[in-house]
């Protein structure tokens, strides 16, 4: 029990039993090959194209994605930001107010 943790609520993972992701690859593939070689017509706009492109194209989103660092909560920032004012406080004045 802490005081600024907030708990993480319990994920939920659901495994396909009929889907093949190997295979939906190959797939994609092969339609990507044969629209270029114009046997297909051309692809209609989905927003499943444009999924994940953002962090692909960013280098330090990337990274800190690889890396798996999560940023510091606000909560914590801004404790640390008041107890270091009234220390300062403390050593200028040589009183605590509160």
């Amino acid at each position: 029990m802490g005081m600024f943790s907030v708990r993480k609520p319990r994920g939920f993972q659901h495994n396909y039993i009929y889907y093949d992701p190997r295979k939906e690859k190959l797939q994609n593939i092969e339609d990507n090959a044969k629209r270029e070689l114009g046997l297909l017509p051309e692809k209609e706009f989905s927003p499943e194209d444009i999924r994940g492109r953002f962090v692909n194209a960013t280098t330090h989103v990337r990274r800190r994605k690889e890396n798996g660092r999560k940023p510091v909560p606000y909560g914590v920032l801004i404790f640390a930001i008041i107890v270091l004012l009234l220390i300062m406080r403390y050593i200028i004045t040589g009183r605590m107010m509160l």
